[in-house]
Formats: C-alpha cells, structure tokens, sequence
C-alpha cells in the first residue's frame, strides 16, 4: 500500500504493509495548510501545484510507478481519500499506470481495524500461554500456526529488560498490527482458537487496548513448568549474550558503552520493586560482571541475574499465577504444552 500522507502523518499511525511515499513533504504540507486557513482551499491547491512541480512531481511519481511495477497490486490511500489520493492516482493514471485508490483514507482503514478488535474481543476466548519467566513462551507463540505474537507487535519483550534497541510502533501502530494479525489469523483458520502469551496491559511503553486485555484475563491457561537453572541458562543467552552481540551489531564501536547503559538502565527501572539495598547490591554485582565479561565469557553476569530471578521475577509470576488458577486448563513442560496447543 502507498500512504501518500506527508511523514509526520505518518509517523503518528499508519499500516504495517504501507510505504510512505507522500505527494507532500511536511514543509510543503505546512505551507499548503497556512494557505488554506488564509484564503480558502482553491488558494491552497493552486499553492500546491505550485511546490508539486517541474522535477519535484516527477520524482514523486516515479516513486509510486517504481513502487507499483515492484507490487503490481498495490493500492494508495491518503488521510481520507479526498483530494491528496485523488490527485496522485490521476498523475500516475497521466504517466501510464492506474493505481485504484482506498475509498475514505486511512481514516476508514484505521476505523475499519478498530471496530475489528473491538467485535473481535467480544466474539473470542483466546487461549493464553503462561509461566515463569525464562520459559520460552515468545518462542511457542511464535512457532504455531495459530500464533498471535503481542510482543513483537510491541517491539519489546515485555520485561524491563525488554526494551528494544530501535524504537517502539506509535500506540495506533501497535494496535493496527494485532488486528491485521487476527484478521489474517481468521481467514486462513476460521475455526482455530487464538494462542496469545501471558502480558500485562502494558508491553514497554504501548498498551493493548482495555476490552482486548480484559477478554485475555478472562481467557483459559496453558501454563509451561521448567526449572530453574534451564531457564536461567535460556535468560542468560537471551539477555546477555545475544543481546551483547545485538548491540554491538547495532552500535558499533559505541556498542560496549550503550550494552552496559542497557542492563544498569533496565535494572534500575524496577528499583523501587526490589528495594534499596536489594538495588544496590544487583548494581554492584552487575558491574563487576561487565568489568569482568570479556575475561569469564560473560559467566559473571549469571549472578545477578539469578538473584533477580529467584528474589524478583519468580515471587511476582508466582503470585500472578495464583490469582488466576482457575484459568489453568493444562500445565506441563514444553514439549507436553506444545503438542497440547497443536492438538
């Protein structure tokens, strides 16, 4: 799909399978609404002839035909199909190419997947995959069929230690995603029952929408049993080693920096949870082991985290767990949940 919005409009909510090539940049857009508010809308569509032209137009179109010749099927949309939409397919339409445009804009696919999630919530029970943390539940969600995976709609894992090296989807983003996910879910498995991990209703900084995470509440569990030290060997590799490795990856030479700014910051969130001395004595021991990684092959950081592990994560997901017992239709190690869920 082509979003013919300027980027700031863009950048506040769009659709995940879009691309934002736009008639107008943010500056032209601007210009075009003083234009507007002054003189009234044919003063302000001949001011936009007159930015949108000579070359400018025509990078602008070969955009769309390059984009278009790469996805035969495409469709462009603007804010509410009004005249930006309008304009844009009669340019391409003028170079040879017809590109239908979406009735209503974005405005109507935005309302459209909105009133899904909502119908959705109220139509469907999902089936909610549960356990300590360390279990692998991301991993299960996202190798089954009928799999809707919340966090990477979030881009975050959920934790404080979760927060992703880029950027969170804007609110409206993360939103859009879970309902083309189940809308996708529904049309290729109309009669399947939709697999979702155990979230609280916030993931990082988005938060799934109240009717959505109260039907989860009310949702049947499936919850995965392992021990200990395998689920401390699985959060080590997750969020050390590979997230080490991530880092540097996305840094560079910054990488070692921004890694040890990583895991004091993410700590330091649930400070007021473990307490003050609790605080301190994860920080030192935490630095200690940063100062030490390259020598030990990062065993070091295994201490902190399985302190924080049995003293922190474990007594809060274990209170959780019992506040929704009655919930719990299976239970079982990995193996026995999947092949549970896939039954």
């Amino acid at each position: 799909m082509i979003d013919v919005r300027a980027p700031v409009e863009f950048s506040k909510g769009a659709l995940p399978c879009s691309v934002n090539l736009p008639l107008m940049m943010d500056y032209e857009r601007h210009q075009v609404g003083i234009r507007y508010k002054k003189n009234g809308q044919q003063a302000a569509i001949a001011l936009g002839h007159q930015l949108i032209a000579g070359e400018i137009k025509h990078q602008r179109v070969q955009a769309w035909q390059d984009f278009i010749a790469a996805n035969p099927n495409a469709v462009l949309y603007c804010a509410r199909g009004g005249l930006r939409s309008q304009l844009s397919c009669k340019w391409l339409a003028e170079s040879g190419v017809l590109c239908p445009k979406v009735e209503g804009g974005y405005k109507s696919l935005r309302g459209f997947l909105h009133q899904y999630l909502i119908d959705y919530s109220a139509k469907h029970h999902f089936t909610v995959v549960s356990g300590m943390t360390g279990t692998g539940k991301t991993e299960i969600i996202q190798q089954l069929a009928n799999g809707v995976d919340l966090e990477g709609a979030a881009n975050h894992k959920g934790s404080s230690f979760g927060r992703p090296l880029d950027n969170q989807p804007a609110q409206i983003d993360f939103e859009n995603r879970i309902a083309i996910d189940l809308l996708q879910m529904q049309h290729r498995y109309p009669e399947a029952n939709v697999v979702l991990e155990d979230e609280s209703r916030n993931i990082g900084a988005r938060h799934l929408p109240h009717y959505f995470a109260e039907r989860m509440s009310q949702s049947q569990l499936v919850v995965i049993d392992m021990d200990f030290d395998e689920r401390l060997e699985r959060l080590w590799q997750e969020y050390v080693v590979e997230r080490y490795r991530k880092t540097i990856d996305f840094h560079g030479e910054n990488g070692e920096i921004e890694f040890a700014s990583y895991l004091r910051e993410s700590l330091l969130r649930v400070q007021k949870r473990l307490g003050g001395q609790l605080t301190k004595e994860l920080l030192a021991s935490m630095n200690s082991a940063i100062a030490s990684q390259h020598r030990d092959n990062f065993s070091s950081h295994r201490h902190w985290l399985t302190v924080l592990t049995r003293d922190y994560y474990d007594p809060m997901y274990s209170y959780q767990l019992t506040q929704k017992k009655h919930l719990v239709v299976f239970r079982g190690d990995r193996p026995a949940v999947i092949a549970w869920l896939n039954t």
